[in-house]
């Protein structure tokens, strides 16, 4: 067996090893399999475990073993929801989605990475059942916050609708009605819910603006500028220099009339 005592051993070599063995491998057996002993090496084999997790190749057992998720004839692949709390497993090799009922979707979000086992479904149908949660879609949400007998939640914006319950004392004092940024804290079961905590308040629902803020946090778009773009704003002069006004004609006395409202956002 080569010594990996300076190299991980690729994917398709961990693949061998696990096809090879006679059932899953826990960490160190399957570092003994590669000659791989010193913690440091361990420890960068295991991420390579994990990315391997994440991208439905392997799957991590409740005692922390890896096996193949082909041999456990597991399906991986991305969640669709639908707004009527049903969904889809939408396979990564490109075969016919799999149904993923309410009970089912009661512990997924939108866009989770998952490996299920399929089953006989309803008229004739096949069903999946979640086996493993790989990755999680997302971390955080935009929505708006409720308050109905105590309790507070956050209901995404959007139109998958997810909600969190918001701990009484991690609200921010937002305000029923407002348009918060919850982080996930806990994530759902088949028994509770997703629970979390509202780190930032972007304003009221009506207020000017709010939907661009809502569309941008959404998304993920970066809205913060960088250092170098910054630094070169901050050389512009806040008075319209006297080379610049050369060869232009000045309007800025005339009075200009536009059809926008007040709140428009393409001025």
């Amino acid at each position: 067996m080569k010594k990996y005592e300076h190299q991980i051993p690729s994917r398709e070599a961990i693949i061998d090893a696990l096809n090879a063995a006679p059932g899953p491998l826990a960490l160190k057996a399957l570092g003994k399999s590669f000659d791989i002993q010193a913690e440091q090496h361990l420890r960068a084999l295991e991420n390579r475990l994990k990315a391997m997790v994440r991208d439905g190749q392997l799957l991590r057992n409740r005692a922390g073993h890896f096996g193949l998720t082909q041999a456990l004839e597991l399906v991986v692949g991305r969640v669709k929801a639908h707004r009527d709390g049903f969904g889809f497993l939408i396979r990564d090799d490109s075969e016919p989605d799999i149904y993923l009922s309410g009970r089912e979707m009661r512990s997924l979000f939108d866009g989770d990475r998952v490996a299920v086992r399929v089953v006989p479904g309803r008229r004739d149908g096949q069903e999946g059942r979640v086996v493993e949660v790989l990755a999680r879609a997302k971390t955080e949400i935009v929505g708006q916050f409720h308050r109905e007998r105590g309790i507070g939640y956050v209901l995404e914006h959007g139109d998958m609708r997810t909600e969190i319950l918001i701990g009484r004392g991690d609200t921010l004092r937002a305000k029923p009605g407002n348009i918060v940024r919850a982080e996930i804290v806990e994530y759902p079961n088949e028994r509770s819910p997703a629970i979390g905590r509202i780190v930032e308040i972007l304003g009221a629902a009506d207020q000017p603006g709010i939907k661009t803020d809502i569309a941008i946090l959404a998304h993920g778009i970066p809205q913060d500028w960088p250092d170098a773009a910054a630094e070169q704003l901050a050389e512009i002069a806040d008075e319209v220099p006297e080379p610049a006004k050369r060869d232009r004609v000045d309007l800025r006395d005339l009075p200009l009339v536009t059809i926008d409202g007040a709140d428009a956002r393409d001025f």
